[in-house]
C-alpha cells in the first residue's frame, strides 16, 4: 500500500509555544500494538514542543532541516542540526524549540519500550 502523509495543525503541543505542523506517516493502528506515532514535524521559528515525559515508551527525533535546541532529561540543552538524532530513553523527559530563522523539521517515532 502507498499513501500520502496526513497533515495536522497542532497548537501549544505539550505546553509548548505556538502552532506547529505534524505530518503523520502511519496510524497508531498500523503499529499493531508496538507504538503510537511516526510523524514528520515542522516547527516554524519561535515555536516549541514543551517538556514531557515518556513512560513505557521511547521517542527518537531525527533532525531533517533547520536548527533548534533540544533539552535532554538531565536539563542539558543541545544545539541540533540536520543529521542529528536525539535519543529519549523510556521514563525520561525532553523538549525541543526552534530558536532559528528557518523551519525546524524532524521525524519522530514513539514506540513501546
Amino acid at each position: 500500500m502507498v499513501r500520502k502523509e496526513t497533515a495536522q495543525e497542532r497548537h501549544e503541543v505539550q505546553g509548548g509555544v505556538g502552532t506547529i505542523m505534524s505530518y503523520h506517516v502511519i496510524t497508531k493502528e498500523e503499529f499493531l500494538g508496538h507504538g503510537r506515532l511516526y510523524s514528520r514535524f515542522v516547527l516554524p521559528p519561535g515555536t516549541s514542543i514543551g517538556w514531557h515525559v515518556h513512560t513505557g515508551e521511547t521517542e527518537p527525533y531525527y533532525i531533517l532541516a533547520g536548527e533548534g535546541t533540544f533539552t535532554d532529561s538531565d536539563g542539558s540543552v543541545h544545539l541540533v542540526h540536520k543529521g542529528d538524532c536525539c535519543i529519549i530513553e523510556p521514563g525520561t523527559g525532553h523538549s525541543i524549540a526552534n530558536n532559528g530563522d528557518e523551519d525546524l523539521e524532524f521525524m519522530a517515532l514513539i514506540y513501546n519500550a
